[in-house]
């Protein structure tokens, strides 16, 4: 059995048609023994108009500037087809446009779209196309394919921007600001707003001064902008025409002459409720001092702007120098004025609208006080003179300077003599508003310190002349040979008949010495004080108690309200005269100190000390009683099982010196109360 083997061979590319190169053998089925040689054989394949032709993209995308001439390039498709261009043109793809060719064209070839015609953007903005690519051109049948293509027009600057109506008709409150809109007129432009670049004005220029119109920066819009104040009492409303041009790049026969590129603007001013306005932005007024009271100084008038016409009142602000009339505006002084106190008065006046809900509005016054001459020349200092005895004539002692309180204004001077020929000094005005007192004839004795007095007259040019008289005193001293290189050398020994330092020294050290003295009293009372405290037991022992008797005790059974001492202290000495033999002792007087000093006695010493330096006790006498509770009981026992008995021995008279407060006790005891003729 003959077994054939078939063996694929290779595929060729590059060739202008491919084909494959394999091999064949025989060989015996049994043997598997070759029976032939191999043999080499080429299969070469013919291609066939099997696919049609495939565009790059399945929609193209291309755009060209509006009013661009014909022909002028758009974009480029391209469609290839996988066939073998080489047999009968199965690769050749022919373009044409079968769908909007009306304003394009495009080239069978190369697939690049052209314009035929001029587009206008604002007629159609975009423009959608179908294209096909056919393969086997000249030939009927073979396979074809499409695709979209959308051109878009790019806008120029070719439409002049106009207004959407011929006239226009805003309103505006006159109290708007300068620089503040007074209103838009709306412009149209076909164009894109990057194309859009409108400029306004106003075809006469009678308004130009008023108002001003400009492009807003967003809208395009015409905008008419304040360059001054609107009054509704001078203009109720303007009338204004305004226009629109543009640079553009319109073609001839695009231009429409029905364009409305003017407007007539009607402009209403409307009434606003505005203040009083005063006829000046401020007042200046001047006024002598020392002027009456009552005396009219100037006015202000203020007026409505409205037409209404409203009245006005006025007030004043700022001190009581001034009074106004509310009705006229008339100002007048109301307090005596000072031009050397206050030389200039600042006022600010008010003027309302009469009625409810008035406007206001305010003025500033300006008052000068203009100086009369009303107060005489003063010396600048109080002048210690001083002359040495050996000095010689000629001798400036003193150069003195005077001043006026009044307005000293150019050519105003002051000026210096003596009321009286001195025959030892003379006065020199320098005019200046200041003299040299000399020194005319010395000869004065060193040994005495003699005192001269020296008149001095100052007076002033004004009108009325105000004069001022002055006495100095000048006091002659002993000085050294060199007195007339320092003339004031005397000084100081002139200065000590005063008080030396050394004495103001010993002065103060006294002073300090007190204070420390009186310091040191007051330590050692304190110290005092805390000593005899801290010789009493401790608080837990001792208990004060101020207790204020105003009715019957409750008998023997009452005896909290009494040191229990006591009834010992009275027991114990019972044996004492009758109260008819001698006078009645006072209520406690019975109580008698212990005769040694225990912790009992420095208590009531404690006590006592503490009441006597008590600075927050109360002024009057006051009565202390003082529990104290000891080591053993020294009262024993009170109770009446044991001392009731009929047979006891025991004297209890001496209840009745206690007073009526014992006076139920004492009759328990069967003793007379009424005996101790007692009256408490």
């Amino acid at each position: 059995m003959i077994l054939v083997i078939f063996m694929p061979g290779r595929h060729w590319i590059g060739k202008k048609s491919p084909s494959i190169i394999s091999k064949l053998k025989s060989l015996t089925k049994k043997t598997n023994k070759q029976l032939e040689p191999t043999s080499e054989f080429e299969i070469k394949l013919n291609d066939i108009n099997d696919n049609a032709p495939r565009f790059t993209h399945n929609i193209y995308n291309g755009s060209v500037i509006e009013m661009s001439k014909p022909g002028t390039s758009v974009l480029q498709v391209i469609a290839v087809d996988p066939d073998d261009s080489s047999v009968s043109g199965h690769a050749r793809v022919m373009y044409s446009i079968i769908k909007g060719g009306e304003n394009f064209r495009i080239d069978l070839d190369t697939g690049i779209i052209t314009s035929s015609n001029v587009l206008d953007r604002e007629q159609q903005k975009s423009y959608e196309l179908v294209v096909r690519a056919k393969d086997m051109p000249g030939y009927e049948g073979g396979f074809s394919s499409t695709a979209s293509v959308i051109i878009t027009l790019e806008d120029i600057n070719d439409n002049v921007a106009t207004f959407t109506k011929k006239q226009y008709t805003i309103s505006v409150l006159e109290d708007r600001p300068i620089g503040s809109e007074a209103g838009m007129l709306q412009i149209e432009d076909k164009d894109e707003p990057q194309n859009t670049n409108p400029m306004f004005s106003f075809v006469k220029q009678d308004y130009s001064g008023l108002f001003n119109v400009v492009s807003d920066n967003i809208t395009k819009n015409a905008v008419i902008v304040l360059k001054q104040l609107l009054d509704y009492e001078k203009v109720k409303t303007y009338t204004m025409e305004v226009e629109v041009t543009e640079k553009t790049t319109v073609p001839p026969g695009k231009r429409d002459p029905q364009v409305n590129t003017r407007a007539m603007v009607f402009l209403n001013v409307l009434d606003v409720d505005e203040p009083p306005v005063f006829q000046r932005p401020s007042y200046f007024f001047s006024i002598f001092e020392n002027a009456s009271l009552g005396t009219h100084v100037g006015s202000v008038f203020a007026s409505d702007p409205d037409e209404a016409q409203k009245t006005v009142r006025y007030s004043i602000n700022g001190g009581n120098v001034f009074t106004i009339n509310r009705d006229s505006g008339s100002i007048k002084t109301s307090n005596n004025l000072d031009r050397e106190m206050n030389a200039w008065h600042n006022v600010t006046i008010t003027a309302v609208e009469d009625g409810p809900g008035g406007k206001e509005s305010t003025v500033s016054v300006f008052l000068k006080v203009l100086d009369i001459n009303d107060n005489s020349p003063e010396l600048d200092y109080e002048y210690d003179l001083f002359v040495c005895a050996n000095a010689r004539p000629g001798k400036v002692i003193q150069t003195i300077a005077a001043s006026d309180k009044d307005e000293m204004t150019n050519g105003q001077k002051l000026s210096f003599y003596l009321d009286h020929a001195h025959s030892n000094f003379s006065l020199v005005d320098n005019h200046d508003n200041t003299a040299n007192i000399t020194l005319k004839q010395g000869g004065f004795n060193p040994d005495e310190k003699k005192t001269y007095f020296l008149p001095v007259v100052i007076s002033d040019n004004g009108r009325p002349q105000l004069v001022s008289t002055y006495t100095l005193e000048i006091v002659v001293c002993g000085c050294d040979a060199n007195a007339e290189a320092e003339p004031y050398s005397c000084r100081g020994a002139y200065a000590q008949t005063g008080v030396s330092i050394h004495a103001l020294t010993v002065i103060l050290l006294c002073i300090l010495a007190i204070l420390v003295i009186t310091l040191l009293i007051v330590m050692r009372r304190k110290f005092k004080k805390d000593s005899l405290v801290t010789l009493g037991k401790s608080a837990g022992e001792i208990h004060e108690q101020l207790v204020s008797y105003d009715e019957e005790g409750g008998g023997e059974m009452d005896t909290n309200g009494y040191d229990v001492s006591v009834l010992n202290s009275v027991r114990r000495s019972s044996m004492r005269p009758r109260p008819e033999a001698q006078p009645g002792p006072c209520l406690y007087a019975t109580v008698q100190k212990p005769a040694a000093k225990g912790d009992m006695a420095v208590m009531i010493e404690v006590k006592k000390d503490e009441a006597d330096h008590d600075r927050d006790g109360i002024p009057y006498d006051t009565l202390h009683i003082y529990g104290y509770e000891g080591s053993e009981s020294l009262a024993g026992s009170l109770s009446s099982l044991e001392s009731a008995s009929s047979d006891s021995d025991q004297d209890y008279d001496f209840l009745n010196d206690w007073g009526p407060r014992f006076k139920t006790l004492a009759e328990l005891y069967g003793v007379d109360g009424a005996e101790n003729g007692y009256e408490y």
